[in-house]
């Protein structure tokens, strides 16, 4: 299965590696983007030697081999997991918002395709009524699920929910979700 892992900006995106590390052991293709923040809590270099692909990172990149990079990976992904997402990038996303490679790639993504979201931050932004008004919007339409944040001692200090999903818990979800839409044709609503 062609996996294709988004990564955002918060401290949880170095449990991201752990994510692409279980993908690439039970022998899914991976294909890591990162977004501008992300790159500052971990390297395009770590995604790369364990994904064993490049690392997408930049809409505007020279280098490209002659296609267009956020459509090529939208039609090649069979799921999409987006872990850690920020509040940032869940915004972005419920309102259509496509101003990176990473939201302009969910936005290209074909309809079938399943976009699996692991969100983390901290409990108050969590808990935030604009977070949760997007997170149940993009439930409504059918494409997006949600593995649920942990309640844990934060990096902030606090405990609260807001935690990453365990990366064995958001594979399971990934999994799952690529074989429901496989087997319907579509995503389940």
């Amino acid at each position: 299965m062609n996996v294709m892992v988004g990564v955002t900006g918060g401290i949880a995106a170095y449990k991201a590696c752990e994510l692409v590390r279980l993908l690439r052991r039970d022998e899914h293709a991976v294909r890591v983007v990162m977004t501008a923040n992300a790159q500052r809590f971990v390297t395009s270099l770590t995604f790369e030697a364990l994904s064993n692909n490049p690392v997408a990172t930049d809409m505007w990149a020279e280098g490209h081999q002659y296609y267009v990079e956020h459509i090529e990976i939208a039609k090649w992904a069979d799921v999409a997991a987006i872990a850690p997402a920020t509040a940032n990038f869940i915004g972005k996303v419920a309102n259509g918002i496509a101003d990176d490679l990473l939201t302009t790639i969910v936005m290209a993504l074909p309809a079938p395709t399943p976009v699996v979201i692991a969100p983390a931050m901290n409990t108050q932004m969590w808990l935030n009524p604009i977070v949760q008004r997007n997170i149940e919007y993009l439930r409504s339409l059918g494409k997006y699920q949600f593995v649920l944040p942990r309640v844990a001692k934060l990096a902030c200090g606090d405990t609260g929910a807001g935690a990453l999903a365990a990366p064995e818990e958001i594979v399971r979800q990934v999994l799952a979700r690529a074989g429901d839409a496989s087997s319907n044709g579509a995503c389940p609503a």
